[in-house]
């Protein structure tokens, strides 16, 4: 089983793949590390964003994403802009979406110590975190 991580930075979506096998946890090396939404007040813009992530979706075959929640309010809230992205890939078709607290994802780390692969640049860590969180949670 597989599932795509996802954090959620300003303007850019950042993933990282991971793979549960015989309770061993592996990264998957993807192509595509991030897709970033330029200037999001125009509608052509976001309607390429949302191409671009169904087809980095397909061209990879995932069914599952877990996402890095970001909050709503408060010092660290998230943009617009992240919701919009989010939104992006909750309206995808045929891949199941689940948004995973970061007080849920950093309780999983703690709990099963999720190893960091070489193969993922350090602006990866969080994104893989997430999918590990979720693979171990099902």
């Amino acid at each position: 089983m597989q599932i795509c991580g996802i954090e959620i930075k300003g303007s850019e979506a950042i993933f990282a793949l991971a793979a549960l096998d015989n309770q061993a946890l592996t990264h998957i090396a993807l192509a595509t590390k991030k897709i970033a939404l330029d200037d999001d007040d125009e509608a052509a813009n976001v309607k390429a964003f949302a191409a671009q992530v169904k087809a980095f979706v397909q061209d990879n075959a995932i069914e599952r994403i877990a996402i890095k929640k970001r909050s709503k309010k408060g010092e660290f809230a998230g943009g617009p802009t992240t919701f919009k992205i989010e939104g992006v890939f909750q309206l995808l078709e045929g891949v199941e979406v689940a948004l995973l607290s970061p007080q849920t994802i950093n309780a999983q780390n703690k709990k099963h110590n999720f190893e960091l692969p070489a193969t993922l640049n350090k602006y990866q860590h969080e994104a893989y975190k997430a999918a590990c969180s979720a693979l171990v949670k099902k």
